[in-house]
């Protein structure tokens, strides 16, 4: 139970971590300028913020089951990652670290909503949130790619959860979409603060998570290929 907790816990972590960095904030905000279009219209705001949550868990989900049953099923790709994966897991969560501290600079920038995109949005009403959500969640930048392929996917194929640990990965990722569509609902003076919050402490977030993600990695290596 414990393990379990504390797996879907670093799942959402990851997925909030991903949310706030530089390229996934920015679609975050582009979805939040379309589900706020509706500010006078409460619930709606609060159903689009549901709905663009919903469409992020099912890309991630969906890109689990299909990544994890395919390494964990393939014959023999089990036994080799049984074998294999601690090996792996400690430098690519050094690698992961590296990244978030920026001593690894990757290149990339967040999209908006494009015109053609905006028009298929549009035509879908309520379920147009459903689908810029799983777009937004598939337009991976090198950090979102790094988060999820690198630190996501090995922690599910460890563990045999192609679902369970993505679709919570997507919950932690739309966060700052849902509380601004309920802020939104609710009372739309405060977003302007609650936003420099939310800025200001990602760029640390990033930091001591990297930093944790170094250690940890240092400890698997240590621990699984020199096994001291």
């Amino acid at each position: 139970m414990n393990e379990t907790l504390a797996l879907a816990g670093t799942a959402a972590w990851l997925g909030i971590l991903t949310s706030i960095s530089p390229c996934p904030l920015a679609t975050n905000i582009a979805a939040i300028s379309y589900v706020g279009r509706d500010v006078e219209r409460p619930r709606r705001v609060l159903l689009a913020g549901l709905l663009y949550a919903l469409g992020r868990c099912v890309a991630y989900g969906a890109l689990g089951v299909v990544l994890v049953g395919s390494l964990v099923g393939a014959p023999g790709l089990s036994t080799w990652l049984q074998k294999y994966m601690n090996l792996a897991l400690g430098p690519i969560l050094m690698l992961a670290g590296m990244v978030l501290l920026e001593l690894i600079q990757l290149g990339g920038s967040g999209r908006g909503i494009s015109a053609g995109l905006q028009r298929t949005v549009d035509r879908l009403g309520p379920l147009g949130a459903v689908l810029l959500g799983a777009v937004f969640a598939l337009s991976f930048c090198p950090i979102s790619a790094g988060l999820f392929f690198a630190s996501l996917v090995p922690l599910a194929v460890r563990h045999g959860d192609g679902v369970l640990l993505p679709v919570i990965y997507g919950v932690g990722t739309a966060l700052p979409v849902i509380a601004f569509a309920i802020l939104l609902a609710t009372g739309a003076r405060k977003v302007g603060g609650v936003f420099t919050k939310t800025t200001a402490i990602a760029a640390w977030a990033r930091r001591v998570t990297g930093v944790v993600f170094l250690a940890v990695g240092l400890y698997l290596s240590l621990i699984y290929i020199y096994e001291l």
